[in-house]
Parts: C-alpha cells; sequence; structure tokens
C-alpha cells in the first residue's frame, strides 16, 4: 500500500498569522486560543485548535489536491445528512470548506469528544454493530457518490512473489547490515527468513486476476484510529483522505484484520464472525465475494513489508510498534486459512 512521508516543516503547527488569517474567514469562530498537534495517526497533520468560541479539529491536508478535498467535503456532508456518524468540514462565509493559506490546504472540522478502541474492547454484538456500521459506509457512499467510467478502473493486480522475493533480500542485507542491531533488527530478520519460506510454499495461491470482489466506494482506511466512540456507540468516522473506489469486501476484510488482532498475532474470530455477518445483512455480499476477499487480503499480508521499508529503506521508524503483531498475523492466517475464511463467510 503506497505511504508518503513529510518534512519536518510539514510538522510544525501552524502559526498564529496563519490561525488568524484562517478564521478570519469563518463567521464568528472566535480568536484562536491554543493549537495543539493531535499525536495519534502515521500520516495525517491534524491540530486540537481551541479558540474564544469554541473547539475545532484542524486539518493541514498534506497533498494539496484541492479538487479531491472538495469531493470528499461534499460526501461526508451527504453521508451525515443519511445519518452516517461523520464530522464534515465547517463551510466558510462563503460556504468554502478548503482553506489554502500559505500554499497549504487546510479544512476546519468540529471537535469530536470520543476515543478509540481496539476489537478487544469490543463484545461480539458491539463487532456486530461495527460489521454494520461499515456496511452502511458502503451503502450509502452507493447513494451519494456517481462513479464515473473512470472510477471503475480494475484494482490493482495481487502481488508478483518474484517482485517480494526480491524485495526480501534487499530487506535482510539492510537489516543485517547494521551496526548496531537491537531486538526489533533481529526480529525483522527473522521474520524476513520465514516470510520467504512461506511464499515459496504459497507461491502458486497468488489470486488470480479476474478473482476481484465487486469493487465500489470505499472509506479507504477504516481501522480504529479513523473511529471515534463515545461510551460505547460510534460517534464519528474520520479522516476520508483515501475515499475511492475499491473492491468493498477487501475493507471489509482488511479493517477487521486490524480492528480485531491480538498482540501476538491471531484474530480474534468470535469477533469476526458477528462483525462479518453484520456486513453481509447490510450490503448483501455473498459468501464467495467474502471468500475472494479474504484470500486476497490473505495474500497481500503475506506479500506487504511496508513497515519494514519505512524504517530501513526511509529512516523511519514510526510503524515499529505495528510490526510485531503484523508479521505474526500474516504467519498465523496463513497457518489457520481455513478457519479465518469460515469465519467471514459462515
Amino acid at each position: 500500500m503506497p505511504r508518503s512521508h513529510v518534512t519536518s516543516a510539514e510538522k510544525t503547527a501552524p502559526d498564529g498569522e496563519t490561525l488568524s488569517a484562517l478564521l478570519r474567514r469563518y463567521d464568528g469562530p472566535g480568536e484562536a486560543v491554543s493549537c495543539e498537534r493531535v499525536a495519534e495517526g502515521l500520516l495525517n497533520r491534524g491540530y486540537r485548535l481551541a479558540t474564544t468560541r469554541g473547539r475545532f479539529f484542524l486539518k493541514h491536508h498534506l497533498d494539496g489536491d484541492r479538487a479531491a478535498i472538495d469531493h470528499q467535503h461534499r460526501v461526508t456532508k451527504q453521508l451525515e445528512e443519511l445519518g452516517v456518524p461523520v464530522a464534515p468540514a465547517v463551510p466558510d462565509a462563503d460556504g468554502r470548506t478548503v482553506a489554502v493559506i500559505g500554499g497549504r490546504c487546510y479544512a476546519l472540522h468540529p471537535w469530536v469528544d470520543g476515543r478509540h478502541r481496539v476489537g478487544g474492547e469490543l463484545t461480539a454484538a458491539q463487532s456486530s454493530r461495527l460489521g454494520g456500521l461499515l456496511g452502511r459506509v458502503h451503502t450509502c457512499l452507493e447513494q451519494v457518490v456517481v462513479a464515473r467510467a473512470a472510477d471503475r478502473q480494475p484494482p490493482d493486480a495481487s502481488a508478483d512473489p518474484e517482485y517480494t522475493f526480491a524485495l526480501i533480500d534487499r530487506l535482510l542485507t539492510l537489516t543485517r547490515g547494521r551496526r548496531r542491531r537491537d531486538p526489533f533488527d533481529e526480529l525483522a530478520e527473522h521474520r524476513l527468513v520465514e516470510r520467504r519460506a512461506l511464499l515459496e510454499r504459497h507461491a502458486h495461491r497468488r489470486p488470480e486476476a479476474d478473482a476481484i470482489p465487486a469493487t465500489g466506494w470505499v472509506h479507504g482506511d477504516f481501522h480504529p484510529l479513523n473511529l471515534l466512540y463515545r461510551d460505547t456507540e460510534p460517534a464519528a468516522i474520520v479522516d476520508w483522505d483515501r475515499l475511492g473506489v475499491q473492491p468493498r469486501a477487501e475493507e471489509a476484510v482488511r479493517a477487521a484484520a486490524i480492528f480485531f488482532v491480538r498482540p501476538g498475532g491471531p484474530l480474534e474470530l468470535d469477533k469476526v464472525r458477528p462483525y462479518a455477518r453484520a456486513y453481509q445483512r447490510t450490503t448483501g455480499a455473498g459468501a464467495a465475494e467474502m471468500a475472494a476477499a479474504v484470500h486476497r487480503v490473505w495474500w497481500e499480508r503475506l506479500n506487504d513489508f511496508w513497515m519494514l521499508r519505512w524504517r530501513y529503506q526511509d529512516g523511519d521508524r514510526r510503524a515499529d510498534p505495528l510490526f510485531p503483531a503484523a508479521a505474526a498475523l500474516a504467519v498465523w492466517w496463513t497457518r489457520e486459512y481455513e478457519a479465518v475464511r469460515d469465519a467471514f463467510c459462515g
């Protein structure tokens, strides 16, 4: 999955002049009192902005694609009207939701009081509601977004194991060549060698090019850090930067693999089952569609080393804490493939 990096300047909170210029565009937001970086999240630049009139979430859109940002804002507003828990951007005095100041794109959102919850905190009933919520997102997106022919390009082909073998070799060279190795380096080397052996054993199971579940508009990054809860109920789905057309059932499987992974790697299948059943009921996705999605996401995980690429090729360690569980999941999922498939398709 593609990942982007930011400069040190982009990590800095907007200065007072920028905040004043931004707030002048709105009707009665008050004056800025504080602007603090929101610590959670790997890629987004978000800030808790307090003014003399209230609290807001200020988002700095790093890619600066004005048309794409406007599209996100229109879609989330329409989703709100359909009852989906979102936090649409606040329009300024001229009705615009994107402000370009100093060459940077900003958007102001209402502040949502809430917290993130991982799957281990959810009951089976709450897991079911989570699956139903994602299903509602997909069905409501189908209502509010008219897909153009250009939007329905075939999804990316599944990973080529020959490319993965070459990547593993490059990463092993970098891992073994470190002057001062630490426990993470030892784990990385172990998992790379282990994964190469798994791929050699399962390379023949690469998904066929035409074995792609039905596509449609999806959130694109549905995981615990992009869902805020108030008590036990979802309060807002945030961060719609990856809104786009993808295989819908794959998003459901990919999200479950993040929500319901245990620290040691296994998935909580007793929670995946009600989650997946609710998603299927809401969207009408059948067992064959879910099975194809499970297979494609499993293969994606088996070939994916973005966390190690960040560390060893880009010198970026922000994703290091995610690696142990993610790497263990790929091994466990391969061993328990039938049980995982049955949990999603039953």
